[in-house]
């Protein structure tokens, strides 16, 4: 299954498993994260910081970054990285119609494989705006 691990979908999910399932996701990202970069490795922290640095605004802003790595997070079916950048999406300002037009994008480019990824994704906004959640609170990729 690769490293992205599958997060359980969560239909019908109370308010309190909703906010337990995003404040779990980041926290064990949080927390591997500062673990991976208390190595000394300059390879990774170096990554790290490429990550972080390439999701600033520049020719293309914050939200058409977080639009795009949302797409490709969809086409590699990371789960994690697709909860991940609907989170960032959200905090950028991206409305529902914008975020179906990238799941479009998603979904021709990758084909019907995605849709399994769709579904956990679509679950995972609908989380977010039902609940007023945000599952990070910054933006940082590192």
């Amino acid at each position: 299954m690769g490293p992205c691990r599958k997060l359980p979908t969560s239909a019908g999910a109370d308010p309190v498993s909703v906010q337990d399932r995003v404040k779990a996701f980041t926290e064990f990202r949080q927390r591997m994260n500062e673990r991976i970069l208390s190595e000394d490795n300059q390879v990774v922290r170096r990554f790290f910081a490429l990550d972080t640095q390439t999701y600033k605004d520049g020719a293309l802003d914050l939200k058409t970054k977080e639009l795009l790595g949302l797409v490709a997070s969809m086409v590699l079916r990371c789960d994690d990285c697709i909860s991940y950048h609907i989170a960032q999406c959200k905090e950028a300002g991206v409305n529902r119609d914008e975020f179906f037009e990238a799941f479009s994008v998603a979904l021709v480019v990758g084909g019907s494989i995605v849709i399994p990824h769709l579904r956990r994704g679509v679950d995972f906004l609908d989380q977010l705006e039902g609940q007023g959640i945000h599952a990070v609170p910054e933006h940082k990729h590192d």
